[in-house]
């Protein structure tokens, strides 16, 4: 291995949202090095949800082939779900769209996403710890430390995806806000020494919270929750003795158990960066915002900023993007993240074991036992209630709103919006006979858009509509002109062939 690695993107962290980015940036053809301490991906069990809006921006991107099953136009899908472990809430998708919860291991979605990156041209460095982060105007340098000693990695930028005690967030100098821990809980696999001491499901008592799942080995997975106050030293690995009390004393009585596979400890402790970037230096998942694992929102988060993130740092780097672009990925996205910390930090004040928040649960289920009532937790928990700030004042209702699947008829054939966003380019879809003109303004960004006359199959709201490739709406007919929207995403328009510090054509899948 080269002691000097260059990169035009380097990416800190390999866990699931590093390899998404990676995916996403060397398929436009950027240069990207992942730096990963793990020199494996590692099996112990993480994040198992992934929610539905996140289902549907993977899937716009082919990153979930194999993986999830398309959607029918017969009727919109529903998962069963819980809100603060209170069984009910019904999470569905619109027709056409993938199952709303999509239940993988975070390591086989971490081995799948690290293919796909391999396969588009990323550099993947494992086993190398990330110790030394500078930056000057020109780029980013870092030093990592492997097997064979210390390796620089040179970039134009680097992603901390590093997780919660990010090394890049912290030697970067990014500022966050915290919520202090209040509760403290534990989590670990092990075997039940006698059959059927504990169900499978949520359980609370009035000393805290059981979580157990069963496991096709024997085991069982535990998860604790007790609100009478934080650890003392959370850092301190756990002991099966003490798993084993708190475990007996939420109960209420012995729970004898043995052979633990791993153990671990968590708490509500919550931050958020105040910032998503600094100069060259950018944050996404762990490392940018942390929260109470209550309804397997954390990864889902993750991936979210990946998707927002890679086309907009890959058209910077390419020199395709419009003046403030890239900062459009903190305006985007940190706001989504301090909406995941204020729900859970919601679900968890429903969760303490207080006899006077009885009534409170009993009226939530109450509403998550509704047709209808429950459907604003729901869209929250699944990220489907996210509406993107507008880009200026004449913007369209449309804008900023997620486009969903729906057929299409261009000449003889049949396709649909999730086919037309997979190759990755943004997409101007031309849906009535006012938006020829359309065609017309949008001629100086050949080179980058794609252009699609077609018919829907089912109303669509305009005539026209610019499609980012995470499926936003971008524009729409009535909210501006076409051209400044053109320009706000992607700069002054140009020939097919950039020229200049862009560097020529974007990669073979946006040709």
């Amino acid at each position: 291995m080269a002691d000097d690695i260059q990169a035009q993107v380097l990416i800190a962290g390999g866990g699931p949202v590093g390899m998404v980015l990676a995916c996403e940036l060397a398929g436009y053809g950027v240069a990207t090095t992942v730096v990963e301490t793990g020199s494996a991906v590692s099996r112990r069990p993480k994040a198992t949800t992934l929610h539905a809006r996140t289902v549907q921006c993977l899937v716009r991107r082919g990153y979930l082939d194999g993986l999830s099953h398309p959607g029918g136009e017969a009727g919109q899908a529903t998962s069963s779900f819980h809100f603060a472990g209170i069984p009910g809430l019904g999470i569905s998708a619109p027709a056409a769209e993938p199952e709303p919860v999509l239940k993988r291991a975070q390591d086989e979605l971490e081995r799948h996403f690290e293919q796909r990156a391999r396969a588009a041209g990323a550099m993947i460095l494992r086993g190398h710890r990330v110790t030394d982060v500078r930056q000057d105007p020109d780029g980013v340098r870092v030093t990592a430390h492997g097997p064979d000693g210390p390796v620089t990695c040179s970039a134009a930028y680097l992603v901390g995806a590093d997780g919660a005690r990010s090394t890049v967030r912290e030697q970067a100098g990014f500022a966050s806000r915290t919520y202090q821990a209040t509760v403290s809980a534990l989590a670990g696999d092990v075997l039940l020494e006698e059959e059927g001491v504990l169900e499978q499901g949520w359980r609370r008592t009035p000393r805290g919270w059981i979580v157990a799942k069963h496991l096709p080995d024997g085991g069982t997975r535990l998860r604790t929750l007790d609100c009478a106050g934080p650890y003392g030293e959370r850092h301190r690995p756990p002991t099966l003795q003490e798993l084993r009390g708190e475990v007996s004393r939420i109960v209420g009585r012995d729970v004898p158990m043995r052979s633990p596979k791993w153990l671990s400890r968590f708490s509500d402790f919550a931050r958020l960066a105040r910032s998503y970037r600094k100069g060259r230096i950018l944050l996404a998942g762990d490392a940018a915002h942390v929260h109470f694992p209550i309804g397997g929102q954390g990864l889902s988060t993750g991936l979210l900023d990946a998707v927002d993130l890679g086309w907009k740092l890959a058209l910077t780097v390419r020199g395709r993007a419009g003046e403030g672009l890239l900062d459009s990925y903190d305006r985007e996205r940190r706001p989504a993240a301090q909406r995941v910390i204020d729900n859970t930090r919601a679900q968890l004040a429903l969760m303490r074991p207080a006899p006077e928040l009885d009534p409170l649960r009993a009226l939530f289920g109450e509403l998550l036992g509704g047709e209808g009532e429950s459907g604003v937790l729901a869209s929250m928990v699944s990220a489907q209630d996210t509406v993107l700030p507008p880009r200026a004042a004449d913007a369209s209702p449309w804008e900023g709103r997620f486009l969903h699947n729906v057929g299409l008829t261009i000449g003889q054939g049949t396709t649909d919006v999730i086919d037309l966003l997979v190759p990755g380019r943004p997409l101007l879809l031309l849906l009535g006979a006012a938006s020829s003109a359309y065609a017309g303004q949008a001629s100086g960004w050949s080179g980058l858009l794609r252009v699609v006359r077609a018919e829907p199959v089912r109303e669509l709201p305009c005539d026209a509509l610019l499609v980012r490739p995470d499926g936003y709406i971008a524009w729409a007919a009535g909210g501006g002109a076409l051209d400044a929207a053109l320009t706000a995403y992607f700069g002054e328009g140009r020939e097919a062939v950039a020229r200049g510090g862009g560097g020529g054509v974007l990669a073979p899948v946006l040709s």
